[in-house]
């Protein structure tokens, strides 16, 4: 299953001339592939490769875009900090599958228990549950929105349902 973050660090082993590399998923398998070269430059054929690259090496399912890495901000592409080391390892873990990312964010999560509900393959949305016992705080909400961003595959969407 290929993150946001893995892709990036497969990016940089194959273009280590390319300094800054970003990669946001746009959601419904679109998904945006920012790159300067040391020059803060994106030649023709930087781009020109760097998208073949990812069509044919990447997610199988998701239509690339390589853009500029000047164009972040006009994109309204959200800054990352920090990840804890938890997600951040098994973001790039190449076997990260379902029930590895359930077992990590529920032992991430004292607060209930993340749950699959169903996947939807027209729009690419994984629906899931979250079934708290106490009320969720927003932080929490949006902890948990942020750590599924990067756990799941490149380029899909989620909904989850707070029961």
């Amino acid at each position: 299953m290929g993150t946001r973050l893995l892709a990036e660090q497969i990016i940089r082993q194959k273009y280590p001339h390319l300094r800054y590399v970003r990669i946001h998923a746009r959601g419904r398998n679109n998904v945006d592939i920012y790159a300067w070269n040391e020059d803060l430059q994106l030649p023709d054929k930087d781009r020109y490769e760097l998208g073949q690259f990812a069509a044919a090496n990447l997610a199988p399912y998701a239509v690339f875009h390589v853009k500029a890495y000047s164009l972040l901000r006009e994109d309204r592409v959200p800054r990352w900090d920090e990840l804890p080391e938890p997600i951040h390892k098994a973001a790039l873990n190449r076997s990260l599958d379902q029930e590895r990312i359930l077992s990590l964010l529920n032992g991430m999560f004292a607060n209930g228990r993340v749950s699959f509900r169903r996947y939807d393959p027209f729009l690419g949305t994984i629906h899931l549950e979250l079934c708290p016992n106490a009320p969720v705080t927003d932080v929490e909400k949006e902890l948990l929105h942020r750590y599924l961003e990067e756990l799941l595959p490149l380029g899909s969407t989620f909904e989850i349902t707070y029961r």
